[in-house]
């Protein structure tokens, strides 16, 4: 996957992450290795800095919770998901 794709995938992951429950850079990291995201310490604090900067996450300590925007943003995101998914998910033709 390249690796423009897989940032925003992170970035996905990390805000339903946070819908759930505060996020510290340890679990996320645990968490997205997990999901096979080949992916660092040091790119884990990048994208939640990112995520706070975007005002979609704030930092609290060592942990990270999701405003109010991150919760649209993410209903956003999910409705955007919504029909990728029922576009790319359906059954690939092939050649005739």
């Amino acid at each position: 996957m390249r690796a423009d794709v897989q940032n925003l995938f992170i970035g996905i992951h990390m805000l339903y992450m946070a819908h759930e429950k505060d996020l510290t850079v340890s679990d996320t990291l645990t968490e997205l290795e997990n999901l096979n995201y080949r992916v660092g310490e040091r790119e884990v604090k990048l994208e939640l800095e990112r995520l706070t900067q975007d005002n979609f996450l704030t930092a609290h300590g060592e942990a990270f919770s999701i405003t109010g925007t991150g919760i649209e943003e993410f209903k956003d995101i999910k409705t955007k998901l919504n029909v990728l998914c029922s576009e790319v998910l359906k059954p690939v033709k092939t050649p005739s």
